[in-house]
């Protein structure tokens, strides 16, 4: 599995870099306008979008704003004839750019793709939140497909009942598995008491409820998202790679890798968990207090 690094902040990019795990980066616009604002005033946007792409050895993703077809493709041509002598540039599009639930532009981030991807321009279908979604990406025919795990976690949660900073914080982990069990639980308990008939238990209003709040449209967790994704793509043979993006911690990278993910993004605070244990550090303190002075004279 690739790694990427989800920030704009260039001495995280750097840090991050000089580990040797780094195969690229992710970037949106308010990321890198806070981090062009802490410097202050010394750097340009435009030079530091430069700094990013010469720092990272492969693909970064750079965002369109514009929301119609048209803006799309324009701004993400600018974007690639201006920093694409520096790096690799790879264009982020809005797998849905419409800005309501029904709107007339459903389309266009689609539209938007097959015209840069036909001028060989890569994209990164990006707010993918399902495996629909992510179908209709990769037969536009994106580079990359993006789905968000750890938002569509926020969101079950959310559903739920369970309020954000309150119930659970945004690095938590969403445990999927401990919920379905009490769903289906909960579920043979109500079956149970009413002891209807096949039919009338399948249409009871309070197992569909119930049902509904555990799952969004029959996907339980952004881990189940990413596996019913990579399943499509399996079966069908799309050279769409996905990225596992909106990661929150250490378990859940691990979980998208089990999956066999092309790409997970991560943030820099999810990185350096990934190194962590407890047990690692007290086994170093052995190993060092325990050096024998004899093997210590071959290193000088």
């Amino acid at each position: 599995m690739k790694i990427f690094i989800d920030t704009a902040d260039i001495d995280e990019i750097k840090e991050a870099c000089s580990w040797g795990v780094i195969d690229g980066a992710t970037t949106n616009p308010s990321l890198i306008r806070r981090a062009v604002e802490r410097r202050g005033g010394k750097v340009s946007m435009e030079e530091y979008i430069r700094q990013i792409l010469e720092v990272v050895p492969g693909p970064v993703s750079l965002e369109v704003t514009a929301t119609d077809v048209q803006g799309m493709v324009r701004q993400a041509r600018i974007l690639n004839e201006k920093f694409g002598r520096y790096g690799e540039v790879v264009v982020k599009i809005p797998v849905n750019p419409s800005l309501d639930f029904a709107g007339s532009n459903d389309f266009d981030g689609l539209k938007a793709i097959r015209v840069l991807e036909n001028e060989g321009i890569a994209t990164n279908a990006t707010l993918i939140m399902t495996p629909e979604q992510a179908l209709l990406a990769a037969k536009a025919g994106a580079t990359y497909a993006s789905p968000f795990a750890g938002r569509i976690d926020d969101y079950i949660r959310s559903r739920l009942g369970l309020k954000p900073k309150i119930d659970f914080q945004k690095g938590d982990y969403f445990d999927s598995d401990l919920l379905l069990k009490i769903g289906e639980n909960r579920i043979y308990k109500i079956i149970n008491e009413k002891n209807g008939s096949l039919q009338s238990l399948y249409m009871d209003e309070d197992v569909r409820n119930l049902r509904s709040l555990v799952y969004d449209n029959g996907v339980y967790s952004g881990v189940d998202l990413l596996a019913k994704v990579l399943r499509i793509y399996r079966n069908y043979g799309f050279k769409t790679e996905i990225i596992a993006s909106s990661i929150r911690n250490a378990r859940q990278v691990r979980e998208v890798a089990e999956l066999g993910v092309h790409i997970a993004t991560l943030p820099f605070h999810v990185i350096k968990q990934m190194v962590r244990h407890p047990k690692t550090v007290e086994g170093m303190r052995i190993f060092t207090a325990d050096t024998v002075p004899s093997y210590k004279k071959i290193f000088e």
